[in-house]
C-alpha cells in the first residue's frame, strides 16, 4: 500500500510518476524500495487516470449519512442487545457447570 500512497502524494503534488520520483518518496519515508514492485505499480499506473479513479472509488465521505425514520432503528439494537445478554448468559451458565464439575 505504501506504493501506491506514494504515487498518490506525487500525483496530488502534481509531479511525474516515475521510477526514480517514486523511490524517492519511498526512502525518504524510510521505506526499503524494492525496484521491481516500482516497475511494476508505474507499468500498471500508466493508462490510468488517477483523478477519474479517485472519484469513481467508493468511500465512507463521499456517500451522505441517511437518517433512518424514528423508531426504526431502536428494534434493532434492543434485538442485539438482548441477544448479547442471553449468549452472556449461556457463558455464564456454562461456566458454573464447568466449576460444578470441578467440584462433584
Amino acid at each position: 500500500m505504501e506504493y501506491i500512497y506514494a504515487a498518490m502524494l506525487l500525483h496530488k503534488a502534481g509531479k511525474e510518476i516515475n521510477e526514480e520520483n517514486l523511490s524517492q518518496v519511498l526512502t525518504s519515508a524510510g521505506i526499503n524500495t524494492d525496484t521491481v514492485r516500482v516497475k511494476a505499480l508505474i507499468a500498471s499506473l500508466a493508462e490510468v487516470d488517477i483523478d477519474e479513479a479517485i472519484k469513481s472509488a467508493p468511500t465512507m465521505m463521499a456517500t451522505p449519512v441517511a437518517t433512518p425514520a424514528p423508531g426504526t432503528e431502536a428494534k434493532p439494537t434492543e434485538e442485539k442487545k438482548e441477544k448479547k445478554e442471553e449468549e452472556e448468559k449461556a457463558k455464564e451458565e456454562a461456566a458454573l457447570e464447568g466449576l460444578g464439575a470441578l467440584f462433584g
